[in-house]
């Protein structure tokens, strides 16, 4: 299984509109891959808390048209990263997941949100819904940024079924060090797959982090990018979450969490 993460930058000059075009041809240039990923909030930018309610949109609105169009001229399924959801009692941080055919098959609204009292946490509603995407070849779990700080949020997702997990962001980069350690232990922890796919540039006067990253079930980083703008690609195997959950079942170990009898 192949995967595409698509680490690009928000650039201020560059209207909404233009960067939706760019970010769909980007995606029709990934045929051939089987995932394809963009970053959180990447049609504004994650620190633009000035400009979300001038470009929130609904469900279904323009990033939405554009994003299923892509999804089905690459025949991928599409991580369309998130966009500032305008819904009737708020906005939201909503992730949007494309099948191969071009449908929204699965929407997240992120549960996290990052501002302590300020920004995102007081301007967006909060999500309350585990989503995960059933996808043959390696079914994921969705989560955005913010959200890699709370480990029971992906416990549950593991408990739901995911075998991987796939993050959007827009991670500063004064707090790099802290992505790639959460974005590892996450994977470890679950024993599963983690895609995160970071931004590059500057929002809103706050430096991003890229480095986008691709961890494997074992905390083997497979792939990561660096700063600028990059399409990070990497073959994954589905099979060894299995391998890795038989030969090392910590999973079965849970006791905090878990409602199953304790062993005898």
């Amino acid at each position: 299984m192949r995967a595409s993460l698509l680490q690009i930058a928000v650039n201020p000059d560059e209207t909404v509109d233009a960067r939706r075009r760019r970010a769909a041809a980007l995606v029709c240039e990934q045929a051939g891959a089987d995932l394809v990923v963009l970053p959180e909030l990447w049609t504004v930018g994650a620190f633009a808390y000035e400009s979300f309610a001038a470009e929130a949109e609904p469900l279904e609105g323009p990033t939405c048209r554009v994003m299923a169009e892509a999804a089905a001229e690459a025949r991928v399924w599409l991580h369309a990263g998130s966009i500032v959801e305008r819904a009737p009692e708020g906005l939201y941080n909503t992730s949007l997941v494309f099948s191969p055919s071009g449908e929204l098959v699965r929407t997240y609204r992120k549960i996290h949100r990052f501002g302590f009292d300020q920004g995102e946490a007081v301007l967006m509603s909060a999500g309350d819904e585990l989503v995960t995407v059933p996808c043959p070849e390696l079914p994921f779990g969705l989560a955005t940024c913010y959200d890699l700080r709370f480990p029971e949020l992906f416990r549950g997702l593991v408990d739901a079924g995911a075998r991987a997990f796939v993050v959007p962001a827009g991670w500063p980069a004064r707090r790099r060090e802290h992505w790639t350690l959460l974005a590892r232990a996450r994977a470890v922890e679950n024993q599963a797959y983690m895609l995160a796919c970071g931004t590059a540039g500057t929002h809103a006067g706050v430096e991003q982090a890229g480095h986008s990253v691709v961890v494997d079930p074992w905390g083997e980083v497979l792939a990561e990018a660096g700063r600028g703008e990059e399409v990070l690609a990497v073959d994954l195997d589905p099979a060894k979450v299995a391998t890795t959950r038989e030969q090392f079942p910590a999973l079965k170990d849970r006791v905090l969490g878990v409602t199953a009898p304790k062993r005898a």
